[in-house]
């Protein structure tokens, strides 16, 4: 599933240059998750960064979007064509 940001969100900018699909952008009030860039860092890390970081636990998983790992995969393998997962 992708992740989302809470309304916990304090603005900080820790998320935004973890993410290796440049999903996390400045929101108007606080930062927000692309959920169509989102692979829960699957293809890049182990574990999802952006919560790695977040100093108060405003980066969730998003129930509302449930999508498996081979899903997370693919939209990986497209959002980076011609590279080699790091993770899988």
């Amino acid at each position: 599933m992708s992740y989302k940001i809470t309304d916990e969100c304090i603005s900080c900018g820790a998320c935004e240059p973890e993410c290796p699909n440049r999903a996390i952008s400045e929101g108007e009030t606080t930062y927000v998750i692309d959920p169509n860039k989102c692979t829960e860092c699957v293809g890049s890390y182990a574990s999802s960064r952006c919560a790695e970081v977040c100093p108060v636990d405003a980066c969730q998983p998003d129930p509302a979007r449930r999508e498996s790992r081979e899903v997370l995969l693919n939209r990986w393998k497209a959002i980076h064509p011609g590279e080699t997962p790091k993770v899988t």
